[in-house]
């Protein structure tokens, strides 16, 4: 019985060797927003996650990306022993990690991404990398 449980061990090792690898976009933002935006009636329109880098000069944050949240993953999870918040997911066929020094959650009445762009306009963002 040990010998097939080897074999079975040997097996599968090769077996995920053989997946191709994923490369992995990461990013490092200041602060990291879930979002659950509410219609008048206090009905649910939807969840995002709002990604933010510190401005010294406008003293505030500015957006740098978003995403419709789609999956529990993409919430961000506190690492204590590495001092900071970190989401993972898949994100259009690309393996996304984002770390932040913050994160918040928040239920609005308004998007906080449309609302930004009066400070910074969207195509001036930096946005999430692409690979």
């Amino acid at each position: 019985m040990v010998g097939s449980t080897s074999s079975l061990a040997a097996f599968m090792l090769s077996a995920l060797s053989l997946q191709p690898y994923h490369e992995v976009a990461a990013d490092r933002v200041d602060l990291i927003e879930v979002n659950h935006y509410y219609d008048e009636h206090g009905r649910l329109v939807f969840d995002q996650i709002i990604f933010y880098d510190w401005s010294a000069t406008s003293n505030r944050y500015h957006v740098r990306d978003w995403r419709m949240l789609k999956t529990p993953a993409q919430i961000p999870h506190r690492s204590w022993k590495q001092g900071k918040f970190i989401a993972i997911w898949r994100d259009d066929g690309v393996l996304r990690k984002v770390e932040a020094k913050a994160a918040r959650e928040s239920w609005t009445q308004y998007d906080p991404e449309f609302v930004e762009r009066e400070f910074l306009p969207k195509d001036m963002r930096k946005k999430l990398k692409k690979r």
